[in-house]
């Protein structure tokens, strides 16, 4: 071949890969819940992840079963895997626990592309007798994962609720109220990983609906509704997320990025739970989340939606069994597309 096309072909193979990466690294990603009695079989779940062009997955426990489907699928849906609660206390006591986790439910499975280990799921401060073990935890999986060779491959965090913030309007405000918060951003800020944040306007809308409009809630207002000094809002979750970016900044976290490891809206169950709304919401979560927020503007937040099925055995009210993209017979709640 002609050493002139030759060099065209290739600048012209680097431009489109420089073009796709951008939308192949922020990714759509729906947490894998399991609290049902009637979902499909993992692989099922996994070739539905893959029909769906859906990159990444978030599981809240290291499930065998899960984990055997995706190594099988040779996918590359990039893992969020979870230390469950009732886990992260024996972690953080004993740094061989730590290493016997690593080894059974990462290193045993070399051909599952892990992205982060979350070591517990808002167990700060919802839960103030195990949110004492977080940081330890985390540190101990930590050192498993430095052992096991993998720090550049593998991230360790935890996720937490917008209830870690003690204020968070206007977002530039935002701080976090538990003091564990600030070695826990240092540990993050250190070791090169990201917050989790769990995100849900549904949540804030509900309770306070007198104050806030759907359409702000919905990524629908047709202009600026919180004007916070030079940035403006347009949407209530690009406020919850910056309040979160502005309290990392107060407490040494200025170079930690946000992950939603959570965001959703329910298609039935409660106020405001309808099927119009989650497809609204979701279908413009996925188109919104490329764009960064204000105070981070351009920098595409990886986002995951919650969740992949209704779940018939979840506690809660019944909103919490509504939140699915897909029933258990893995037919739409409503049409959707990740792309």
């Amino acid at each position: 071949m002609d050493k002139f096309i030759c060099v065209n072909v290739i600048c012209t193979i680097v431009l489109i890969s420089l073009i796709t990466v951008p939308n192949r690294v922020h990714g759509i990603g729906v947490c894998y819940g399991r609290d049902g009695d009637n979902l499909p079989s993992p692989s099922d779940v996994v070739a539905l992840y893959g029909s769906n062009g859906i990159s990444n997955m978030r599981i809240y426990s290291p499930a065998q079963d899960a984990l055997q489907a995706l190594s099988a699928s040779g996918s590359n849906i990039q893992l969020i895997v979870g230390v469950p609660n009732d886990n992260v206390q024996s972690i953080a006591s004993d740094p061989s626990a730590a290493t016997s986790w690593v080894q059974s439910n990462i290193v045993a499975f070399p051909g599952v592309a892990f992205s982060y280990v979350a070591v517990g799921n808002e167990l700060i401060p919802e839960n103030p007798g195990l949110a004492q073990f977080v940081l330890p935890a985390m540190q101990n999986i930590q050192n498993a994962i430095n052992a096991a060779g993998l720090q550049s491959r593998i991230r360790v965090s935890t996720a937490v609720s917008a209830a870690v913030l003690s204020q968070s309007f206007p977002p530039s405000q935002g701080a976090f109220g538990p003091d564990s918060m600030r070695a826990i951003v240092q540990f993050l800020a250190s070791n090169g990983a990201p917050l989790l944040f769990n995100v849900y306007p549904y949540f804030s809308y509900r309770d306070n609906s007198a104050q806030i409009s759907l359409d702000y809630a919905l990524f629908q207002s047709s202009g600026v509704v919180v004007q916070d000094g030079q940035f403006g809002y347009q949407n209530l979750f690009d406020a919850m997320v910056d309040a979160a970016y502005a309290a990392l900044e107060k407490v040494g976290g200025s170079n930690v990025r946000i992950v939603v490891s959570e965001s959703g809206w329910p298609s039935a169950g409660g106020f405001a739970a309808s099927i119009d709304n989650a497809r609204t919401y979701n279908q413009n979560l996925i188109r919104h989340v490329g764009q960064g927020t204000p105070r981070r503007s351009g920098n595409a937040i990886e986002t995951y939606i919650f969740a992949m099925f209704n779940e018939n055995q979840k506690g809660g009210d019944e909103t919490e069994r509504n939140f699915g993209l897909f029933r258990p017979d893995r037919q739409p709640v409503y049409p959707i597309s990740f792309n």
